[in-house]
């Protein structure tokens, strides 16, 4: 390969993997903050309505983070995996909740 072509592909890497960060930044964060945001207002005491507004100001601050994690990670791969996995722990969580019937 030539000295063109191994920069060539350096870059469209990069393309790559700046692509994958937004992906999981910005569609793949607020989904994950979205569940966490269910699950929560399905796990946390006391009254619904306000577990629910607890709930969706912690879904906030991660929805930030996510979006701080995907550019922080090490690749952009890692990134993306992190958080479908933490969207998919926040998915079972309601899952469950719901399979028991409600709030649990």
């Amino acid at each position: 390969m030539s000295a063109v072509g191994q920069v060539r592909h350096v870059l469209w890497r990069r393309i790559g993997d700046n692509a994958l960060r937004l992906i999981a930044a910005l569609p793949v964060g607020y989904a994950v903050a979205s569940l966490w945001s269910m699950a929560l207002a399905r796990i946390l005491p006391g009254d619904p309505a306000q577990a629910t507004v607890a709930a969706a100001l912690v879904a906030l601050l991660l929805c930030a983070l996510a979006a701080m994690w995907a550019y922080a990670a090490r690749s952009g791969w890692r990134a993306l995996w992190t958080l479908v996995v933490l969207g998919g722990a926040a998915g079972a969580i309601c899952w469950v909740s719901v399979g028991l019937g409600g709030r649990i």
